[in-house]
């Protein structure tokens, strides 16, 4: 737990003195193909993030569905701790910040602090551990931890495009998905 705190200490330093991003080329050739489909997911989700109304981030289509802001914490939670879990290979447990108390803008804070944690990696990790493998938590499959970033990006856009929904719903066209 507290290398955990740590690791996550050192790499939020590098984030805010600028190394971990634009500065600084992914050290293997899996990420630096990965980084532009991250870069791509990352801004796509906050364009979603951003096109619902504050007003409408408490909206939920079905009584067993996530309010939009849910949708939105639940992303920024996971993509930290799915990097953490199954790239970094560390021991995390769930604690998913109460979306109903967050502002939209805290929100948003949220998801590119989530986002810059995952860039971070991205931009840091060595092949070596990319080439470790993990077990997915939910099916049991052993897969690479540099798979493990498809996991952390396809779990992030069902999520999202569950959230277009949300917008759509309420007469909002989502912002335009484009490759």
């Amino acid at each position: 737990m507290m290398l955990r705190k740590i690791q996550r200490a050192a790499l939020l330093f590098l984030m805010v003195t600028g190394v971990a991003h634009s500065q600084q080329e992914p050290k293997t050739d899996f990420t630096r193909m990965y980084l532009p489909v991250w870069e791509e997911a990352r801004d796509h989700c906050l364009d979603v993030a951003r096109a619902m109304p504050e007003e409408l981030y408490s909206y939920k289509p079905t009584e067993v569905s996530k309010t939009f802001g849910e949708q939105m914490v639940h992303i920024a939670h996971t993509v930290v701790l799915l990097t953490e879990r199954y790239v970094q290979g560390m021991d995390v447990t769930p604690n998913t910040p109460d979306a109903s108390k967050m502002t939209k803008a805290e929100i948003l804070a949220l998801l590119e602090e989530g986002f810059n944690y995952v860039e971070g990696v991205i931009r840091t990790v060595e092949q070596e551990q990319l080439d470790q493998t993990c077990v997915m938590y939910h099916s049991g499959n052993t897969v690479s931890r540099a798979f493990a970033f498809f996991y952390v990006q396809d779990h992030m856009a069902n999520h999202r495009s569950k959230s277009n929904l949300y917008l759509r719903i309420n007469g909002i066209d989502p912002p335009e998905y484009t490759w």
